[in-house]
C-alpha cells in the first residue's frame, strides 16, 4: 500500500473517526460546567483527581458492539484490559473496578463474565460492584467497566511538547487477536507477573520524571493516536514510518491501525530518551523513537524520500479537545 493510500485508510478508520463527537460532548460537560471542583482533562485517559500527597485516576470504557456480539468471551477480557491500560498509561495503578452490563441471553452472557474473570484474575485487579440489565435485547447488548486508580506523578495526554522525542513501546511477541477488529493480543501467553511488569513501566516513568505525556494505543491505532495526542497537546509531529517497529506476519496497513493489548506512544525529553527505552527493554518491550514534535499544528508522516499530512489541526479534527495555550 502505498503513502497516500494508507493516509486514506488511517484517517478514514473507524477506530479513529468514531472519536468525532467526543468533542461536543466534551464541551457540555466539561467546558462549560460552572459548579463543583475544576479538574482540567484535555483528552486523558483517564480524570485525575488531587487526593491527599498524589492523584485518584478514574475512568471508564466501553466496548464496542460487534465485538460483544460476536466474540463475548473476547469482549470481557477487552474491558478489564483496557480499563486498566488507562490507568497505567497515566502513571497510575489500579485499585478496583466496577462494571455494567446488559445482555438478555444467558449463555453468551455467562461468555462475557467469565471473560471479564479472567481479565482480572490475569491483571490482579478486583471487580468490586456493578450493575445488571438481565432482559436487555440480544441484538443490542452492552458492557462498560469504570477503574479507579492511584498515582503519586501523572502523565497527561496534553503535555507534548516540541523537540520532545516519540517513543512507541510495543511488544512484538503476539499474534493477531479479536476477529470482530483488527487487533494484537501480547498478552496470551504470558503470566500474571510478566503482565504487570511490562504494564510497571509507566508509573516508574512518571515518577522518575523522564517523561509528562503519554497514551495507551488502542482502538485509534499507532498513528491515530499520537496524532490524537499531538491535537490535545496543540503541537504537531514528524513521525517516521521506517522507525516504527513491527511483528513479521502482520502487515504495514494493518498494524498502523490495529489494536494493540500492549502499546504506549510517549512524548520523552531527549535527555531522558535512552532511559526511557533501556527501561521498556529491560521487560522485553521494543521501544523505538518514530518521531518528533513539532511546533506546526501539522502531524507529518515520512516513509522514505516520501511524506504526506496525515492530519492538520488548523483545519482537521479528531476530538476536537486540544490545550492550545501550552508554550
Amino acid at each position: 500500500m502505498n503513502l497516500t493510500s494508507l493516509i486514506t485508510r488511517i484517517r478514514s478508520y473507524p477506530g479513529l473517526t468514531r472519536k468525532q463527537p467526543i468533542q461536543e460532548v466534551f464541551q457540555k460537560l466539561v467546558s462549560e460546567q460552572t459548579f463543583g471542583p475544576q479538574l482540567p482533562n484535555y483528552g486523558d485517559d483517564a480524570a485525575v483527581i488531587p487526593w491527599g500527597e498524589g492523584f485518584l485516576l478514574l475512568a471508564a470504557d466501553g466496548i464496542m458492539p460487534q465485538l460483544l456480539i460476536n466474540e463475548p468471551y473476547a469482549a470481557g477480557k477487552a474491558a478489564v484490559m483496557v480499563s486498566v491500560n488507562d490507568v497505567y498509561s497515566m502513571g497510575g495503578r489500579p485499585v478496583a473496578m466496577v462494571n455494567v452490563l446488559a445482555y438478555g441471553d444467558p449463555d453468551r452472557r455467562a461468555e462475557v463474565v467469565e471473560g471479564i474473570k479472567k481479565g482480572c484474575q490475569k491483571l490482579k485487579v478486583p471487580m468490586v460492584g456493578g450493575h445488571l440489565h438481565p432482559d436487555a435485547p440480544d441484538r443490542a447488548p452492552a458492557l462498560s467497566v469504570a477503574i479507579l486508580g492511584s498515582a503519586k506523578k501523572v502523565l497527561r495526554s496534553h503535555l507534548a511538547r516540541a523537540g520532545e522525542d516519540l517513543v512507541l513501546a510495543v511488544d512484538l511477541r503476539g499474534q493477531r487477536g479479536c476477529r470482530s477488529v483488527v487487533s494484537w493480543d501480547a498478552n496470551s501467553g504470558k503470566s500474571s507477573q510478566e503482565i504487570l511488569d511490562r504494564l510497571e513501566v509507566l508509573p516508574m516513568i512518571a515518577e522518575r520524571g523522564w517523561a509528562w505525556a503519554a497514551k495507551d494505543v488502542s482502538n485509534a491505532g499507532i498513528l491515530g493516536t499520537t496524532a490524537i495526542m499531538m491535537e490535545n497537546s496543540g503541537k504537531g509531529a514528524l513521525i517516521d514510518l521506517s522507525s516504527i517497529p513491527r511483528p513479521g506476519d502482520i502487515d504495514k496497513s494493518d498494524w498502523l491501525v490495529a489494536f494493540q493489548s500492549y502499546s504506549f506512544i510517549l512524548s520523552v525529553p531527549p535527555e531522558y530518551t535512552s532511559r526511557v527505552r533501556a527501561l521498556f527493554m529491560s521487560r522485553g518491550i521494543e521501544a523505538a523513537i518514530i518521531g518528533t514534535v513539532t511546533t506546526d499544528q501539522e502531524v507529518i508522516v515520512r516513509d522514505g524520500s516520501r511524506q504526506e499530512t496525515l492530519f492538520d489541526f488548523s483545519q482537521d479534527r479528531i476530538t476536537g479537545v486540544r490545550y492550545s495555550e501550552m508554550p
